[in-house]
């Protein structure tokens, strides 16, 4: 795996940086790999979200879990296409949209929020939505992304 100018190129580089640095990203990483475990079985807590917020901190202290969790069979594909283009896939960006609008959807059911707090909570996951949907795709120019939203807007 080459080098990126984000993170270290050796695990000399490393034993440069003072050892509770190191633990505490290495901490924070194994934390957020767990918080992202749990959100496997618990509806409605992202697991990609927190998967991808340990990488950073897996650079910083163990290169040995930021591979492992590069090459990992369900999250590999998906965190290596967002570190290297910044990119979501498809079936992705559908999941988040099915998985805000149940969300929103229970909150309302549940909690009967005053209608002020349902409005902003709806804003804000309009919000998050439209920043999803306008991720490129893995492996796609943004030209490639743009020429299709269009078609699909007019056809």
């Amino acid at each position: 795996m080459p080098a990126s100018p984000e993170r270290p190129s050796s695990t000399e580089d490393l034993l440069r940086r003072g050892r509770a640095s190191r633990w505490a990203w290495l901490v924070l990483g194994l934390a957020l790999v767990g918080i992202g475990v749990v959100g496997i079985f618990v509806p409605l807590l992202p697991t990609t979200d927190f998967m991808i917020l340990a990488l950073p901190c897996f650079a910083r202290s163990s290169p040995k879990l930021e591979a492992w969790l590069l090459d990992h069979p369900r999250f590999g594909p998906g965190l290596r296409a967002w570190r290297a283009e910044r990119a979501i896939p498809r079936h992705a960006k559908y999941a988040s949209w099915i998985g805000m609008t149940i969300g929103f959807a229970s909150f309302c059911l549940i909690a009967h929020p005053r209608p002020i707090i349902a409005l902003t909570v709806a804003l804000v996951l309009l919000g998050c939505a439209v920043w999803v949907g306008r991720r490129r795709e893995p492996g796609r120019t943004p030209r490639e992304t743009e020429a299709e939203s269009a078609e699909a807007v007019n056809p």
